[in-house]
């Protein structure tokens, strides 16, 4: 690939905003300068004076574009991954939820599939397994007849069918052998969260303290805090976990938005948005796994029982959200789409921030916090519907 150069962008680095010049060399970011000197013979590409800030990373998500990961394709996951990086997304997890073994042995196929497609589009980077050792009591969308107790050889087999992709999954304290195999889901090379649980306090402390690093779409699928038993929800407001966020306005009031970013701290939110096929689609039925789901004035609940069922909601108008929520600066904010996902699953070394060494994974914003453009590793992504 030939060197690129990025210039005159508002370059994010470092906490602030500075009027520099990228290079870029298969699809690495190789040198940040403010020099003027002249780029004949350079592919180049004109930021006129926008901001240019880390690719976003949605580490937990279903689909979009009337595809459900459940039933993805190879192909269907390059077609969300296209979307994705329209909404300024570089890099995601495909969220497996709770199935059978087969079908999840299936999608793990499906994603090993995916690693051989060149994707126009956001990176994807690994798999997320939501489920199965979850809470019955509070499983929300999950299917209760395949929730099951800690199974350490199943998940041994789903590692070794990914050939080690599965970076992140989400258990409940409360559930047997749970607590006690914390450490050896964590060795398998899995960042491990917990929720869709009404777990005590301290039984949820023990696994944060045994490594359990993410809150799973904090304060929703959980027992919530009460002065007498902090529960699950206090634990997390306590610890250092990383709490995910989904910011769509349904599933946190504002105010809780701003209360959790306050009591955690601006780097130990994660932005995340649980989406669903029914993303960047018009209201009406869709799948949720196993679950139907119906989508009313954009809110996604399961038909069965009412429960929410993840969101329609995408990273660029998260972003948008949780500058409005919260009134806080773009500055502090970009965080939380950006190094805080980085930082919880392991993958700060490449992604999460605009550094030398670093892929360019890169996002143009106006003045209006629109999407101009996406970079993946240097790629510009191309919007299909305009070709």
């Amino acid at each position: 690939m030939n060197d690129l150069i990025i210039k005159n962008g508002n370059v994010f680095i470092d906490g602030h905003f500075q009027k520099v010049n990228l290079t870029i060399r298969d699809g690495i970011i190789t040198d940040i300068n403010s020099d003027e000197k002249n780029f004949e013979d350079i592919l180049m590409y004109d930021a006129k004076g926008n901001n240019i800030v880390p690719g976003f990373i949605d580490i937990h998500t279903h689909g979009a574009i009337n595809v459900d990961v459940n039933s993805a394709t190879a192909e269907d996951l390059a077609k969300i991954s296209h979307y994705f990086a329209t909404q300024g997304t570089t890099s995601w997890l495909c969220s497996i939820l709770t199935d059978t073994k087969e079908q999840t042995l299936w999608c793990i196929d499906q994603y090993n599939a995916y690693k051989q497609l060149n994707s126009n589009g956001a990176e994807l980077m690994g798999i997320h397994l939501e489920g199965p050792f979850l809470a019955t009591e509070y499983k929300g969308a999950m299917p209760e007849h395949l929730l099951q107790k800690a199974d350490i050889q199943l998940l041994e087999e789903y590692q070794k069918a990914a050939h080690g992709e599965i970076k992140y999954i989400t258990v409940s304290p409360e559930v047997e052998g749970i607590p006690e195999n914390i450490r050896q889901i964590i060795n398998m090379g899995m960042t491990v969260a917990i929720g869709h649980s009404g777990a005590d306090y301290d039984t949820s402390m023990k696994c944060i303290q045994s490594g359990a690093r993410g809150i799973t779409h904090t304060f929703n699928a959980m027992k919530l805090m009460h002065q007498h038993a902090p529960s699950i929800a206090g634990a997390a407001l306590e610890s250092d976990a990383y709490c995910e966020a989904i910011c769509d306005g349904r599933h946190l009031h504002p105010a809780i938005i701003r209360l959790l970013i306050k009591t955690k701290g601006i780097d130990r939110v994660v932005a995340v948005t649980d989406s669903i096929m029914a993303t960047g689609l018009p209201d009406g039925n869709y799948k949720l796994g196993v679950n139907e789901v119906v989508v009313i004035d954009g809110d996604a609940k399961v038909v069965s029982t009412g429960a929410r069922a993840g969101s329609t909601l995408t990273t660029a108008q998260s972003l948008k959200n949780l500058l409005e929520f919260t009134n806080r600066p773009l500055e502090q904010i970009i965080q939380l789409l950006t190094q805080n996902p980085a930082n919880l699953i392991g993958v700060n070394d490449t992604r999460g921030s605009i550094a030398v060494g670093k892929y360019a994974d890169l996002v143009i914003l106006n003045q209006d916090n629109d999407i101009l453009q996406t970079f993946v590793k240097g790629s510009q992504i191309t919007d299909k519907e305009k070709e």
